[in-house]
């Protein structure tokens, strides 16, 4: 019956949304026992291909919980617009601090964190208002977010997620067997209501994005903060964690809803503004979680090299200094704006207040992605970020010329016109 169901879900046949019978009434349809369907159930559930509401229906997933996402083979000479990887050019030279790292061994049973990387992640993190009694590092941004959430959550828990929400953090949730509840989103963030909806679905955890979430670029208000401080104080139970993707190339100042947060964490990742090829991300958390997560990785990898975090820091630190960062801030803001700009003079909605991505309504994205890739630009379809939200594309503007964003624009409205018959989605 597992197998059955997953066929389905594979081929086509059970769509993402479709309700499922009841234990019951497909046990009497099978001619087989209660018990025996909701072991099934159970295992579908755990493994996110089905997913269950208010025990009022149970219904297909909206994808296969694990999937390949490596990047597509491009037709040459299209513009990549679809990874969401940042500029190489304005990544930070490996160069002389690879010289300056040194020979020096570090033996089992050392401290796991690096000094100087713990003195940047202090700085960093005091400057974003996040508590940093108790620090850690770990080995990228989502090894970071599993780790704390294996700690707090088991198989089955419901989750508040972002919706649009990055698709690395949706597939590790159902691959952890967790159940991610939508949380609508705007420019300034999570909406209060839509998180009030899912506390009150009585969610483990809050995992968010406060500046540069991606797909969207919404990045959190001052006032959107405290209003939803506000809804988790009555909350405490409930995880916050924070997932910080950019730092400080985010383009917008940080804010954060871990103040007074009985359980927390915020995982800073340095792949998108140090190098992706620097697997290293920084985690405060409190002291419960913190711990539980060191323990857990000394069970595993036992520390993130001390070669990598030494280089890290050393990178970080010369980037910061010499005004690498603070241009790749600002030419990341200029490529953002630019395409904003170029599709409100057209009549497009679009988003993007922070970060790499522009995020574009469509009534249809198929339609979108291949025209838009037979003039040469290869953008993101929207389904894998979303789970309630409507259609949409990403645009990766992180690497697009500021002189071809009206290009792009035209392109866009010609497809518009021509597939679907309307600019707006």
């Amino acid at each position: 019956m597992v197998r059955s169901v997953e066929s389905g879900v594979l081929s086509g046949a059970l769509r993402p949304g479709d309700t499922v019978p009841s234990v019951r009434a497909l046990a009497r349809e099978l001619g087989l026992s209660p018990t025996t369907v909701a072991s099934a159930y159970r295992d579908l559930r755990q493994r996110g291909v089905l997913v269950s509401r208010d025990r009022s229906r149970t219904y297909v997933g909206h994808r296969p919980p694990i999937m390949s996402r490596l990047s597509p083979d491009l037709p040459p000479g299209s513009i990549d617009l679809a990874s969401g990887n940042p500029d190489p050019a304005l990544l930070p030279d490996l160069g002389p601090p690879l010289h300056r790292v040194g020979p020096v061994h570090r033996l089992y049973g050392e401290h796991p964190a690096h000094d100087d990387l713990l003195t940047e992640a202090r700085e960093a993190f005091e400057g974003e208002g996040v508590p940093t009694d108790h620090l850690a590092v770990v080995g990228g941004g989502l090894d970071g977010i599993e780790r704390v959430l294996e700690v707090h959550l088991r198989l089955g828990d419901p989750i508040a997620v972002e919706d649009p929400g990055y698709v690395g953090s949706l597939d590790l949730c159902r691959a952890m067997g967790l159940q991610p509840v939508p949380v609508p989103l705007d420019d300034e963030g999570p909406t209060v209501e839509g998180l009030e909806r899912a506390l009150a679905h009585g969610v483990g955890a809050l995992l968010t994005t406060p500046r540069a979430q991606n797909p969207t670029g919404a990045s959190l208000s001052p006032q959107r903060a405290a209003a939803l401080r506000g809804a988790l104080a009555d909350h405490p139970d409930v995880l916050v964690l924070e997932d910080e993707p950019l730092g400080v190339v985010a383009g917008t100042p940080p804010h954060t809803l871990t103040h007074d947060r009985e359980h927390f964490a915020r995982v800073r990742s340095l792949g998108k503004a140090l190098g992706p090829d620097l697997r290293v991300a920084l985690l405060a958390g409190d002291r419960d979680t913190v711990d539980k997560v060191t323990g857990r990785q000394r069970l595993g990898t036992g520390w993130v090299s001390h070669l990598l975090q030494k280089l890290a820091a050393d990178v970080w630190r010369t980037a910061l200094e010499d005004g690498t960062l603070a241009h790749a801030t600002t030419v990341y803001a200029r490529r953002r704006t630019a395409m904003l700009e170029a599709l409100a003079e057209r009549g497009i909605d679009a988003h993007g207040a922070s970060g790499l991505n522009v995020w574009v309504p469509v009534a249809e994205e198929v339609p979108v992605v291949q025209g838009l890739l037979a003039s040469g630009w290869a953008v993101q379809a929207g389904e894998p970020f979303r789970l309630e939200s409507p259609p949409a594309v990403r645009i990766t503007t992180a690497g697009l010329d500021v002189a071809d964003a009206d290009r792009l624009a035209d392109d866009l409205v010609t497809v518009l016109d021509q597939r679907l018959g309307t600019r707006r989605g």
